[in-house]
């Protein structure tokens, strides 16, 4: 095995049982992974000096088959209902195999950290077979001074070998993709996909089991902070506006994906972003399509026209097409990745039945409620000429890398809110006038004016009305929004209409929340929204 690069060799993945490979690379930079990603065929350059590679038949990630080694230090820990097992004895075997798959492979390694706050940092190394998955990791986390790299030992190990194909019979998975994950000697292996999400959301699915224990909230959120230190978390789920709207030039950044909550404030997780490039445009986004054109940025399945220009409206090789690039390529990006303790909590929901408000102010009770609904609509297909709108539920606005139950992280935002006394706003960026197909989408001049005057105190000082379904407080005016877009009712043609929409909707909430009523208090219940009597 030979060692080329920066890293403690005294600790180098031989530790891990990968001492058979041939070259090895540590911590090359991006003009190195360029090279080596161009000449083995696994990327090309766009006209503007992106990396533009392909991921396959994955364009996103693979949920199915993700899983947890079920041990003693798991069992009682994980939440099995969302979270498929995988004994030891086949993780052991998959490593074994996966460490003989290396025998002689060129590898690129990656010593990072996940985590901008020193006391709850988890150093990891990524190891791939693919230089542009090397970059795309190197992007995406934190990256420690080269000096450092000298002593780095990691405490969190991923391993990914898209090439390797996994056996279901013999590793108990349920296809070759496999994505596992043990938790407790802090080691995933990632197989049989060439989607470099999978890596990101591996340290995420980690952070998101160690830092509860610890008292630190982890969240599938942005954060930005104003120049008055005011801190404003954003909960959404994909679609819903979450990285746009924390993208304000008037605020700091302190990322767009994932965050800790600790005594000392907010953290990032990452040292990047991962940002959605479909009908990416220069006049809607601005500082994320300037990333596209830059010299170290990977775009992901992205349509190149015969001179290398990106087509962002070309969605056939998927609708999931993204742009990876360290956060410095945003103008006004923390260059820590801390801030205080947040002022404000926005949670984005985008409402395709047309029945939300476009804002709405919550009480921490209902705070915790529609955190753990984690509520959006998604448009459906039109295969058979369906056009009615999916709910989906998501429970803390990201179900798939929540290891423990909802109810521990709930709880713990809850104590949160209350200890530091957080206004928390729903604000909807979806459909306005009626369903999907029928209504608009919410305005998003409306939108950042209202999150403007949320997030500066202003819109406290309103008036406000108690919606008939929810329960929360919604404004009935505001200073350059329309106010009839406040009452999502009477922007519909037919009030009647709007009723029942919104009671088909009340009912998907109540039926969802049925699961976690056990595990939550009688206020938290009570925040829950109401379904009308029939008339008789």
């Amino acid at each position: 095995m030979e060692a080329f690069g920066v890293s403690n060799l005294q600790n180098g993945i031989e530790t891990i049982g990968l001492n058979k490979a041939g070259r090895v690379h540590y911590n090359l930079l991006p003009a190195a992974l360029y090279e080596f990603a161009i000449r083995k065929g696994e990327a090309v350059l766009t006209a503007d000096g992106a990396l533009c590679a392909d991921t396959g038949q994955h364009t996103g990630r693979s949920p199915k088959d993700k899983f947890i080694v079920r041990d003693e230090n798991t069992d009682g820990q994980i939440w099995w209902d969302n979270n498929k097992p995988m004994s030891k004895e086949h993780f052991a075997l998959l490593l074994q195999d996966m460490q003989e798959h290396v025998v002689g492979k060129e590898l690129f390694v990656q010593d990072l950290i996940g985590g901008a706050d020193k006391a709850n940092a988890l150093p990891t190394r990524v190891i791939t077979e693919l230089a542009w998955h090397s970059l795309f990791i190197r992007n995406l986390l934190i990256r420690p001074d080269r000096a450092s790299l000298e002593n780095f030992v990691p405490d969190f190990t991923i391993i990914d070998l898209p090439s390797f194909k996994a056996d279901p019979a013999r590793y108990g998975c349920r296809t070759e993709t496999v994505i596992a994950c043990d938790l407790t000697n802090r080691i995933v292996l990632i197989a049989g996909t060439y989607y470099a999400g999978e890596m990101k959301k591996s340290v995420f699915t980690a952070l998101n089991y160690l830092l509860p224990a610890k008292k630190v909230m982890p969240m599938h959120c942005s954060a930005n902070v104003g120049p008055d230190g005011d801190t404003a978390i954003f909960f959404g789920l994909s679609g819903t506006g979450k990285t746009t709207l924390s993208a304000d030039p008037t605020r700091t950044l302190i990322g767009d994906d994932e965050h800790g909550w600790g005594e000392n404030g907010i953290f990032n997780f990452e040292g990047g972003c991962y940002a959605k490039t479909i009908r990416l445009s220069a006049e809607a986004e601005p500082e994320i399509y300037a990333t596209t054109k830059r010299f170290g940025t990977v775009l992901e399945n992205v349509v190149l026209d015969v001179d290398g220009v990106p087509d962002f409206n070309d969605g056939s090789k998927t609708e999931n097409t993204r742009c990876a690039y360290p956060l410095d390529f945003i103008p006004n990006a923390s260059d820590t990745g801390l801030a205080p303790h947040p002022k404000t909590i926005i949670m984005l929901t985008a409402d395709a039945f047309g029945v939300m408000p476009p804002i709405a102010k919550l009480t921490p009770e209902q705070a915790m409620y529609h955190f753990l609904s984690g509520y959006t609509a998604k448009v459906a297909g039109t295969e058979r000429g369906v056009t009615e709108p999916e709910a989906t539920f998501s429970t803390c606005f990201g179900a798939p890398f929540m290891p423990r139950h909802p109810a521990e992280y709930g709880n713990l935002l809850k104590e949160l809110i209350a200890s530091h006394g957080v206004d928390c706003w729903l604000v909807n960026t979806g459909w306005t006038g009626g369903a999907y197909g029928v209504g608009n989408r919410m305005p998003i001049k409306a939108t950042r004016a209202l999150l403007t005057a949320a997030l500066s105190g202003e819109l406290k000082k309103a008036d406000f009305r108690t919606d008939a379904n929810f329960g929360f407080k919604v404004p009935v005016a505001m200073e350059g929004v329309d106010t009839k877009i406040l009452d999502p009712r009477s922007t519909w043609s037919d009030g009647q209409a709007y009723d029942a929409q919104a009671q088909k909707l009340v009912g998907m909430f109540i039926a969802n929340f049925e699961k976690f009523e056990a595990h939550v208090d009688s206020n938290v219940r009570n925040a829950a929204p109401v379904l009308a009597m029939a008339a008789e």
